[in-house]
C-alpha cells in the first residue's frame, strides 16, 4: 500500500514490552541510491536526543503509530556503521530540483509515496514553476522513470507526449 511520507512521520514509537510511547518519529533516512527508507530519525522521549529507528526493527506500524519490541530498537547514528555513508551525506528528498535526461527543468519534489511494504518510495509528486503551469498541479513521478539521483538534482527520462512511459497530472 501507498502511503504519502506525511502520513508516515510524526508518530509515535511504542514500546511492546512497555506498553508506553518511546519515542516520536522525524524525518526519513533515504538511501539514494535506491530510493529505500532505511529508518527513521526519532526524538527520545526520555533523553530528549535524536536516533535512528531501522526499518527491519519495526514490529508493526498501524497508521497511528509504529510498534517495536523495547527501547533496544533505537540506535545511536554512530552505532550504524553499515549506514554510517547514508547518515554522513544527510540526504533529503523534499525540494530536491527534477530535470529531464535533455536537461529540462521539470519542478521540485514536492511529495512523494512509499510502499510501506518495503518502504520504497514508489512516486515523486514535483511542483512545476508557476510559468509552466498555471493551473497549480502537481506531476507524478514514477520510480521506473529515474535515471540518475544526484546530491542536487533528480533526473527523470524526458517526458514526450507520445512516448510509453509518461508522467501522469495529479490535482
Amino acid at each position: 500500500m501507498l502511503k504519502l511520507i506525511n502520513n508516515l512521520i510524526n508518530k509515535p514509537v511504542v514500546s511492546l514490552r512497555s506498553g508506553t510511547a518511546i519515542a516520536t518519529i522525524n524525518t526519513p533516512l533515504i538511501n539514494p541510491d535506491n530510493l529505500k527508507i532505511e529508518g527513521f530519525y526519532c526524538s527520545d522521549n526520555f533523553h530528549n536526543r535524536t536516533l535512528i529507528l531501522l526499518y527491519s526493527d519495526i514490529r508493526d506500524f498501524n497508521g497511528i503509530a509504529y510498534f517495536v519490541n523495547d527501547t533496544d530498537a533505537l540506535s545511536e547514528p554512530d552505532e550504524l556503521v553499515r549506514l554510517r555513508k547514508i547518515i554522513e551525506a544527510g540526504w533529503d528528498l523534499g525540494g530536491k530540483p527534477v530535470y529531464t535526461v535533455s536537461k529540462q527543468k521539470v519542478g521540485k519534489v514536492n511529495d512523494y509515496a512509499v510502499e510501506v511494504e518495503t518502504m520504497y518510495i514508489q512516486k515523486l509528486y514535483v511542483s512545476q514553476t508557476l510559468l509552466k503551469n498555471f493551473k497549480l498541479t502537481s506531476l507524478s513521478i514514477d520510480r521506473s522513470q529515474v535515471q540518475e539521483i544526484t546530491d542536487k538534482r533528480i533526473i527523470i527520462q524526458d517526458l514526450v507526449a507520445n512516448s510509453q512511459i509518461t508522467a501522469t497530472v495529479a490535482a
